[in-house]
């Protein structure tokens, strides 16, 4: 049976030269490389030049993708770009994007489930595609977190960083079976109960600032292991996989504990864990393209490996996506 699939065509990432160490950090707050080491996995991450705006960091992510796919910008009918810290209330910063790239035709918009945000934008893009409103879409994840962070919280401030990445799908045809690449299936899911778990508390209509972000992290572990592994077999069943099929695991970069825990939880081998949070920290939207350009550069996924994805953020949100490469 003849089906559409949205095929990954090319990927691409960028990272601000700042680094920020820890060790720069235990300058700022009262903590130390070994503390965050621990609860964290975290060594370094980067940080966004002054001037430096999200649109920048997306650009540069969305035309290396373009270029790894071997694609003009004009071939793209669809950007969607997956972001927490927008250039402005409005417009949507992928239209900016749009712009920047010489695009004047298609539909460009952002979509907001912070750290889940790239999962739910892979699965916007798909029913675009499969259903035909759209050919090729660019998928982005964006952040400069460092520009919502409050830097005398030890708890939150020592966690993130900034950076961008992005892929490139396309639709094409398959024939309904596992061989096929492209997106073989995804579920998202939220719970809206959980707000003051992990929120920024500041807003346009609430508060009229920007705000800092508030985390309380013993919660966010609790909740992102259960959810995170619930629905990552929801789509393994949906997909009639096993675990053990899987070629390499791409998380979201949140915590050490939580992506071990959750692949334990599954049955995956540790060493088809993809991690980068030990040198990028957690970059919320950006984190799993981000991993997907890093584990594509360096060898460790070629095309027609079998991948799981999945994320877990402020709402709580959450999603998970099988991709054949």
């Amino acid at each position: 049976m003849s089906v559409k699939r949205s095929v990954v065509l090319g990927c691409g990432s960028y990272l601000p030269s700042k680094i920020m160490t820890n060790a720069d950090l235990a300058k700022l707050v009262d903590t130390s490389d070994e503390w965050i080491v621990e609860r964290s996995g975290i060594k370094e991450r980067r940080i966004a030049a002054d001037g430096e705006t999200t649109s920048d960091l997306a650009l540069a992510a969305a035309q290396a993708a373009l270029d790894d796919a071997k694609l003009d910008p004009q071939e793209i009918d669809l950007i969607i770009l997956a972001t927490s810290t927008p250039d402005y209330t409005f417009p949507a910063t992928a239209t900016k994007v749009q712009a920047r790239l010489g695009i004047h035709h298609g539909a460009a918009f952002d979509l907001q489930a912070v750290c889940s945000g790239f999962v739910y934008g892979l699965a916007t893009a798909d029913n675009f595609l499969r259903c035909g409103q759209h050919k090729r879409a660019l998928v982005i994840g964006a952040e400069t977190f460092s520009r919502i962070l409050d830097w005398e919280d030890r708890t939150t401030c020592v966690l993130f960083g900034d950076g961008a990445g992005a892929v490139v799908l396309e639709a094409q045809d398959g024939e309904g079976t596992l061989a096929d690449r492209g997106v073989l299936a995804s579920k998202l899911r939220s719970d809206g109960r959980y707000h003051d778990k992990l929120y920024v508390d500041g807003g346009v209509s609430a508060t009229q600032t920007v705000g800092h972000l508030r985390m309380e992290g013993r919660d966010v572990f609790r909740h992102a292991v259960v959810n995170i592994a619930e629905i990552m077999k929801e789509v393994l069943d949906e997909a009639g996989v096993d675990a053990q099929e899987i070629d390499l695991f791409v998380p979201h970069q949140a915590n050490r504990r939580i992506l071990m825990g959750t692949a334990k939880k599954l049955g995956i081998d540790v060493n088809k864990v993809m991690m980068t949070l030990d040198k990028q920290g957690n970059t919320s939207a950006a984190s799993i393209p981000l991993a997907l350009a890093q584990a594509q550069n360096t060898g460790r996924l070629k095309k027609g490996d079998l991948i799981l994805l999945e994320a877990m953020g402020g709402g709580f949100t959450w999603g998970a996506a099988l991709v054949r490469w």
